[in-house]
């Protein structure tokens, strides 16, 4: 009998044991190679830091600029500018990501910042509407590393500590929307409003320079803590036969099943599979419906009131921007670890979309509120702007939750790329399609309000109409991503 017990405990106890080793096998995240991550979120911050710090005072801009006499037709331009660095952009992304492979993802992404830097600054020193045109196309032919940036971040995480990673990661975008605004809305007009600190002739002249500069000082000290920090994280690119190991093992602890070696696959197979074909149709509207957001918004809170807008000043619309900020990176902290680790992402990625139509339909209950509080030419009062900003804080609500779609967005290219070799690709992509919609949503959304204004279409809110109706059609398309309409890549 004793024989029996021991013979049972023998067979049963290493099996119990190595069950429980396996579990935990499974659960524990891969450690995250903090010093090289840290470095890669410094780098992100960047592009929409650059890209943001212009809103609050871009309208100033090209009035100061004279482009135009009739003040309704700033929008116009002011949509044109923004338009045109992500137009540029456009035709560089895909280029960047196939150089990526071949040099390496550090060398692209540092080339790329050392020269948002240079041309950040000639921006701020234009004097004419082709100068601020020139350098904003050059910015945009320069700086399309983002496919670089992202596949860098693939390549370091994986499916155990992507719940921690991605978060993190996703809060460089909200917290660049936060710096950003408030550094342009801030020292726009920097020697009138400080004399004492930056009362120069350069900034006299260029009252628009010195809030590049600043974004620019905040650009190089990204290019330092990349250059010392970030290594290089493609597998062809790396130095050492442990670095090409340690890349497969990230990716099998991935997928669970070891990938041999493969060849990247070109644009017209990647577009083949339904996976692809999805999410590049999904991020297209996605990308559109959010950019035009924040440019309406601005237009929104530039425009007079009785024109249907708020009539906010440059520092009132960094302000917002701000807030919106602040609520993405709460969101980010707070929210996204614990839906990343109990909800599909596919899912989530749905209900997410399904919430931009309510962002645009809440806009024109701001209007109203603040046209019951007009006094004369005395402006708003204090509990009408007390009501406006908690107005806007919701609707900033509804719109940032809506947003997250974006890093749910990353998780699913890069669980649904069909290789790790074509894992920049699948990126470059994806991001060419999001940033075809960022480069004329600008203008688009800039032109439909002005329209709808000028014109007093549905007493100003056509661009109202237009864009919910767009947001309906987003949502119902985001749901070719989910698995049972078949679009995981098998």
């Amino acid at each position: 009998m004793a024989s029996s017990d021991a013979t049972v405990h023998n067979e049963t106890c290493p099996l119990l044991h190595h069950s429980h080793v396996e579990a935990q096998t499974v659960v524990l995240p891969t450690p995250l190679p903090k010093g090289q991550f840290a470095a890669l979120c410094a780098v992100r911050l960047v592009d929409p830091l650059t890209f943001t710090q212009l809103f609050p005072y871009v309208n100033d801009f090209m009035s100061d600029l004279h482009v135009t006499d009739d003040p309704s037709r700033i929008g116009f331009y002011s949509g044109l500018v923004e338009s045109i660095f992500a137009i540029c952009q456009l035709c560089s992304i895909y280029p960047w990501a196939k150089i990526s492979d071949v040099i390496g993802r550090r060398t692209v992404i540092l080339a790329g910042l050392l020269s948002t830097v240079v041309v950040t600054l000639a921006f701020g020193l234009s004097k004419s509407l082709e100068m601020v045109l020139i350098t904003r196309c050059l910015g945009g032919l320069l700086s399309g590393t983002v496919a670089a940036v992202l596949s860098a971040l693939g390549e370091m995480t994986d499916s155990t500590n992507q719940a921690y990673a991605i978060p993190i990661f996703g809060l460089m975008w909200p917290f660049g929307a936060i710096v950003g605004p408030l550094i342009g809305g801030t020292f726009s007009h920097g020697a009138s409003k400080y004399p004492h600190l930056f009362g120069y002739t350069i900034f006299e002249e260029n009252p628009y320079f010195l809030p590049c500069l600043i974004s620019s000082l905040v650009t190089f000290i990204g290019v330092l803590l990349g250059f010392i920090f970030l290594e290089e994280t493609h597998p062809d690119a790396r130095q050492g036969r442990d670095g090409k190991c340690n890349s497969m093992k990230s990716h099998r602890v991935a997928d669970d099943i070891p990938v041999p070696e493969q060849k990247p696959m070109s644009v017209k197979d990647l577009m083949a599979l339904p996976a692809m074909c999805a999410l590049v149709t999904s991020g297209f509207v996605l990308s559109f419906i959010s950019t035009a957001f924040d440019v309406i918004f601005v237009l929104f809170c530039f425009s007079s009131i009785e024109s249907g807008g708020l009539g906010f000043s440059a520092s009132q619309i960094g302000y917002c921007l701000a807030i919106s900020g602040f609520i993405a990176v709460g969101l980010q902290i707070c929210l996204m670890p614990y839906l990343l680790r109990w909800f599909d992402s596919a899912r989530l990625y749905v209900f997410c979309m399904g919430l931009w139509p309510f962002g645009y339909l809440c806009l024109p209950f701001l209007n109203a509120i603040a046209r019951g509080g007009l006094v004369g030419d005395n402006g708003l009062d204090a509990s009408t702007m007390g009501v406006l900003w908690i107005g806007i804080a919701f609707i900033y609500l509804v719109v940032r939750v809506s947003t997250l779609a974006y890093s749910l967005h990353l998780i699913l290219v890069k669980e649904r790329s069909p290789s790790p070799a074509s894992l920049s690709q699948s990126h470059g992509v994806v991001q060419f399609a999001m940033c075809s919609a960022r480069a004329f949503a600008p203008f688009l959304a800039s032109s439909l309000f002005a329209v709808s204004i000028d014109n007093d279409i549905l007493g100003g809110y056509l661009w109202v109409i237009v864009m919910v109706i767009i947001s309906v059609f987003a949502s119902v398309s985001s749901r070719n991503v989910l698995p049972d309409r078949k679009t995981n890549v098998i």
